[in-house]
């Protein structure tokens, strides 16, 4: 006799996610519901809360913090004066944020000797980078990140460019194969790859996956852990979603990052997913990027996975024995100077924006960009402007096609802005562009993981690779040069079709930190 299956609908009614909303839900109702009842007790209540948000906007207007994100919550709790205030507070002031940022100091201090064993080129940097100098000694003496010359990089553009590397690569893993990504989803892409994880692990390669909860949370079956350790892979789920308001499931793992041996290293903006190699069109044809490192660069992506590694498994192992250059020295040919650097929001120091800004403000020929999203505050959008301004070719590109029309709509309502102070603004016509670059003055180039948008910047954990000199920097180039025949430029006039929702765009730039 067979046993007996619920229906597939209540199946669905009871898995995590389901569940999750309806306890957030519910919390929610609860609040409201005691706030909104007649009796004494919630009219205390709702006098206390009220002196509670004008007390919090206080502290609000007087912290050291973005000033898009004083404006949003100032409306916010002028909106809402009864639950501002307390929502203020409950997403702010939580136990288990600072516990994260804690565990993550405590890991960094155990990591930060290490970024800089044998092999980083600080020396070769200050012979030649002249005014771009800055740059590096900010990534290494001020954040950590030490710049390396023995490497040698490569520029994958699209994402059927990273595949094919990225399997070549995987098949010559002999100590291990460490992977962390935003999205994996099941399908050709993934199933690819696992074939061969599967195969490396069985021979005795240590194998390690890090995916972000809430990233996968539509995609991937809530076994899908079990399934990787059954296979061999051992695996690990970044900041699992919970069903609690709190400000910390905001904050999620967005880096790409492939390491092979601690000798190869792979970022950008390509997750796992088919979307991003066009084994489907999702949104037209998705134009992506990526960077490949070998030699001694790839040791720092090491370290930053495997402190996410610790961070995500509570764990503590011997880090330096990774290290793959211990008994014989690298020996891959210079080719310029790399510097992979990594962003923490629990933190605040905004590498990611700090890396952008300087390039603009150091630019004197050109800065061509890739962004998927341009929503920014206002220190970035003066940065632009005033580099077109000074007489530099700022191109900026960003998809015609969009994925989510909220922030697609945000975007364009920068466009005006910066089209009048000299900046040329492009959208890729021929599908979707996710590609996350900035190149200038045939020099320099950073490839990575971070968007032009609040999230990005200010709540993700982001990574990327800063290059100067180096032969991808012109691939950078010449692939932004190849994309613009396909590309749509938008002039002032054009800004005009969107003045009859210009009002709708104004408030969804005022709910942008939120995008």
């Amino acid at each position: 006799m067979k046993p007996r299956r619920f229906p597939k609908w209540l199946r669905k009614l009871f898995r995590r996610r389901m569940l999750i909303a309806f306890l957030i839900v519910l919390q929610a109702v609860f609040i409201i519901y005691l706030v909104a009842s007649r009796s004494m007790l919630s009219q205390r209540l709702s006098r206390l809360l009220q002196i509670i948000s004008i007390l919090v906007v206080l502290y609000i207007v007087s912290k050291r913090d973005k000033g898009a994100y004083k404006t949003l919550w100032v409306f916010l709790i002028l909106c809402f004066p009864i639950f501002g205030g307390l929502l203020y507070l409950l997403v702010t002031f939580q136990t288990a944020t600072r516990i994260m940022c804690k565990e993550i100091r405590t890991v960094q201090e155990q990591t930060k000797q290490l970024y800089f064993l044998p092999g980083d080129g600080y020396d070769s940097a200050k012979e030649i980078t002249g005014s771009h100098f800055p740059q590096v000694r900010y990534l290494q003496d001020y954040v950590g990140y030490p710049v390396y010359s023995n490497t040698r990089t490569t520029y994958l553009c699209p994402g059927e460019a990273f595949q094919e590397h990225l399997l070549q690569q995987l098949e010559k893993a002999e100590h291990y194969i460490f992977l962390e990504f935003f999205i994996v989803q099941e399908g050709y892409f993934w199933d690819s790859i696992f074939t061969i994880l599967k195969r490396k692990a069985a021979e005795g390669v240590i194998v390690r996956l890090i995916y972000d909860d809430l990233g996968c949370f539509f995609v991937l079956p809530t076994d899908f852990a079990k399934q990787m350790e059954n296979a061999g892979i051992e695996c690990a789920i970044f900041n699992p979603f919970r069903p609690f308001l709190t400000v910390k499931q905001n904050n999620r793992d967005h880096r790409k990052i492939v390491v092979i041996d601690g000798k190869v290293a792979f970022t950008g903006g390509i997750n796992l997913a088919d979307e991003y190699i066009n084994a489907y069109e999702k949104y037209g044809h998705w134009k992506d990027s990526a960077i490949m490192l070998g030699g001694n660069a790839a040791w720092s992506f090491t370290l930053m996975f495997l402190e996410m590694w610790q961070l995500c498994k509570k764990c503590d192992e011997d880090i330096a024995s990774y290290y793959p250059w211990q008994f014989t020295p690298c020996d891959v040919e210079p080719d310029g100077l790399v510097q992979p650097y990594a962003d923490s929001p629990m933190d605040n120091e905004n590498v990611g924006e700090h890396v952008y800004l300087q390039i603009l403000n150091e630019a004197k020929d050109y800065v061509y960009i890739n962004t998927p999203y341009l929503i920014v505050d206002d220190s970035m959008v003066s940065a632009l402007c005033l580099a077109a301004k000074r007489g530099v070719d700022v191109r900026i590109v960003t998809p015609h096609r969009w994925d989510k029309w909220f922030v697609h709509m945000t975007t364009r309502s920068y466009y005006r802005e910066l089209i009048r102070a000299g900046v040329k603004v492009y959208e890729y016509s021929n599908g979707f562009i996710h590609a996350k670059s900035f190149v200038s003055d045939d020099v320099i180039a950073t490839v990575g993981t971070t968007n032009l948008d609040f999230r990005s910047l200010y709540l993700h954990f982001e990574c990327g690779t800063w290059m100067y000199g180096s032969r991808a920097v012109m691939q950078v180039k010449q692939d932004f040069l190849n994309t613009l025949p396909v590309c749509q430029r938008i002039e002032e006039k054009d800004c005009a079709r969107y003045l009859s929702s210009k009002l709708f765009q104004e408030i969804l730039r005022l709910f942008a930190p939120l995008m």
